[in-house]
């Protein structure tokens, strides 16, 4: 019998032990200063593979409905501006320019106002939250970001 690098006995060819990737990699220290402690996916009674698989489906469906709706909305909202310069050119509406400058200067005013480094406590809460879950789920969320651009691609 031989042993490896730790002194453990290696098992002759046709024996193999299953690695838990999901556990061998929360063992790393590289893992812990990434995601913490006291993190790992919430879904554990799911396989990794069962996890990548939920996160793909769900990312690639909310991917391909993002792109549809979104080009729909494109189209629309694009469609809407063409057909309003039309109008304008042939005299069918007319646009007062000072007033629209003069609502843009005091929209301009009014976020200088407003702007503050500080960002509200339910953003951060909010924000805080999906960090959690991003940590706890990190094989969900990758499954379902790899998900989202494939749907978005196709």
């Amino acid at each position: 019998m031989c042993t490896d690098h730790r002194g453990q006995t290696l098992r002759p060819v046709g024996h193999f032990e299953s690695l838990d990737l999901a556990e061998y990699a929360k063992k790393q220290p590289w893992w812990r200063k990434l995601f913490g402690q006291e993190t790992g996916p919430s879904a554990e009674k799911y396989s990794v593979a069962t996890q990548l698989l939920i996160g793909g489906v769900t990312g690639w469906c909310t991917g391909f409905i993002f792109q549809k709706v979104g080009k729909l909305a494109a189209t629309a909202v694009g469609g809407g501006f063409f057909l309003l310069q039309i109008a304008n050119h042939t005299g069918y509406i007319k646009i007062d320019w000072q007033r629209v400058e003069k609502d843009m200067k005091k929209a301009k005013e009014q976020l200088k106002i407003r702007k503050s480094n500080h960002l509200p406590t339910e953003v951060k809460s909010k924000a805080e939250e999906v960090v959690l879950f991003v940590k706890k789920n990190v094989l969900v969320t990758g499954g379902f970001f790899g998900g989202f651009l494939l749907g978005m691609a196709s």
